[in-house]
């Protein structure tokens, strides 16, 4: 395959327990620019955490933020794209998560022109910006920003068994033409706007921007999030810390984060 583009998730994928790049990656992107072929980092971080990655990596490529509901690229500062969630639909989702039961066991984050609003600073908030890089805004009153349209709401939990059911309460109640609801982890539920997967912004990127088909596209995942950016990649790798239906939908199996996979899955198709 005449591969050209290499589309690469950040958590799970490059970036494992210790929230960095090590230097394995960092040197098998090198090699992998070296050959020309275009390097493209789809996340679902806010664009100013990513950012952080692409300067460290030295790529040139606008950057997939927000799972594909913003694009932009951060040598001009141009947003190529941008499919905020709707506000009836974020109020709505508000709605949900503040119920009684609900409200002190799911953190809510709305995120509005790349900056990240919480109602609290609690210790999870805290823990989750330190490793986004990003200082939250915390307002108490999220009605504000529901209302002006925000580009992703998320809901935090470390209670596992609550984000999955909660999940597909979400997946039950809102149909997939109204709002896309995806983990990114399993603790961590991601409603975003329909059109904004990675997949399509892959898409975009690839067709309409640099040119190329999908299969001259190889992309690397590890987690829900991804499966549209796999399922349009003409070569799809899964990490193997990847659950088992994504990595079904992958043409192969790299090992895990911890284990370097994506480095392992680089050398192995490009170099």
């Amino acid at each position: 395959m005449d591969i050209q583009l290499l589309v690469l998730d950040i958590d799970g994928t490059i970036v494992g327990k210790s929230n960095q790049i090590n230097q394995t990656i960092q040197e098998t992107i090198t090699q992998v620019l070296a050959k020309d072929i275009q390097v493209v980092l789809a996340t679902g971080r806010m664009y100013q955490s990513a950012r952080h990655f692409h300067q460290y990596l030295g790529l040139s490529t606008p950057i997939v933020a927000y799972n594909g509901a913003w694009i932009q690229n951060p040598h001009t500062g141009e947003i190529l794209r941008h499919f905020p969630v709707a506000s009836e639909v974020a109020a709505d989702l508000l709605d949900y998560y503040e119920q009684p039961h609900l409200l002190e066991q799911i953190e809510v984050h709305f995120y509005f022109e790349d900056q990240l609003y919480v109602r609290q600073a609690t210790p999870e908030t805290r823990f989750y910006a330190q490793r986004s890089h990003v200082m939250p805004n915390v307002v108490g009153d999220l009605r504000t920003f529901a209302q002006s349209s925000p580009t992703k709401v998320l809901a935090f939990s470390q209670d596992v068994e609550l984000i999955q059911k909660t999940t597909d309460d979400l997946q039950q109640l809102h149909s997939r033409e109204r709002v896309y609801i995806t983990q990114s982890a399993e603790t961590l539920i991601e409603a975003n706007h329909p059109q904004a997967t990675k997949g399509e912004a892959i898409r975009y990127l690839a067709e309409k921007m640099l040119g190329l088909s999908s299969d001259q596209v190889m992309a690397i995942g590890d987690n829900f999030n991804d499966s549209e950016m796999l399922e349009y990649a003409g070569l799809s790798v899964a990490m193997g810390n990847a659950r088992p239906t994504i990595q079904c939908l992958a043409k192969w199996v790299a090992p895990t984060v911890e284990e370097d996979g994506a480095a392992v899955a680089m050398r192995k198709f490009l170099l």
